[in-house]
């Protein structure tokens, strides 16, 4: 098992890619920590499932990362379980669609706020365990948006493109406390997002792809697997395409 008694957090856990990352991780031997923003009974009853089937442990944590205080709460109760935190996939994050003469200012604010500050807020809460323990991995999630200019993603791309190049400051400034920092850039991926597009924007971006097929939750964690693991402890500050080969 690649994370036998690690400790992983994870964000948006409870679906999509966030799910499909915290079940390949307990899979390896992850203790996990699952964020999501509502913690219901559904969720709780997976994750001791998940826990029971696997043989670790899974605490939920709630975090809203539309609000500041949220996140300050989880940082507080994710230490106060977790002394040591092994690694830290920043999964969640909202997209949105407009193009860019009717794309407003409040809801540019509002993707930056979830897709980028609070995820920086997040991650520097966090760090400072690894930082103590000088060992760590951290995975952001970002996406093809940020490199891929398609129309209607100025918001969600720039978004994600500025989690992308902070990816690549936090890399350099952690490195030296034995801390990994890299990006999985996933390209259409079967989640949420991908049933909200419309199926004229869906085969386009999996006809610009050199394997013509959308991605699935499963391969971004297979990446994210990797990242974590030592079996890339020289692996960071990159940014990890997941995309089928959108080249």
């Amino acid at each position: 098992m690649l994370l036998k008694d690690k400790l992983a957090v994870i964000t948006g856990a409870n679906r999509g890619i966030g799910r499909a990352i915290a079940e390949t991780f307990a899979a390896h031997g992850a203790n996990l920590i699952a964020c999501m923003r509502e913690v219901s009974d559904e969720k709780q009853q997976w994750l001791a499932s998940l826990a029971q089937q696997h043989g670790v442990t899974a605490h939920a944590v709630s975090l809203d990362l539309a609000d500041e205080a949220s996140v300050k709460a989880a940082v507080r109760q994710i230490a106060s379980l977790a002394p040591r935190i092994d690694v830290l996939v920043n999964n969640a994050g909202v997209a949105s669609g407009a193009i860019f003469q009717m794309t407003s200012m409040a809801e540019l604010r509002r993707l930056f706020e979830i897709n980028f500050f609070s995820q920086i807020l997040l991650t520097q809460g966090l760090a400072r365990a690894m930082v103590r323990h000088k060992a760590g991995s951290i995975i952001n999630i970002a996406s093809t948006a940020a490199m891929v200019a398609d129309p209607g993603t100025l918001a969600y791309g720039s978004s994600k493109a500025a989690f992308a190049r902070a990816t690549e400051s936090m890399a350099t400034e952690l490195g030296a406390s034995g801390i990994r920092v890299n990006a999985i850039a996933p390209g259409v991926t079967r989640t949420d997002m991908y049933d909200q597009m419309t199926e004229a924007a869906r085969d386009k971006l999996i006809a610009s792809s050199a394997m013509k097929r959308a991605v699935e939750p499963q391969d971004v964690a297979n990446m994210a697997l990797f990242l974590a693991s030592d079996l890339s402890t020289v692996v960071t500050g990159q940014i990890m395409r997941v995309d089928g080969g959108m080249v």
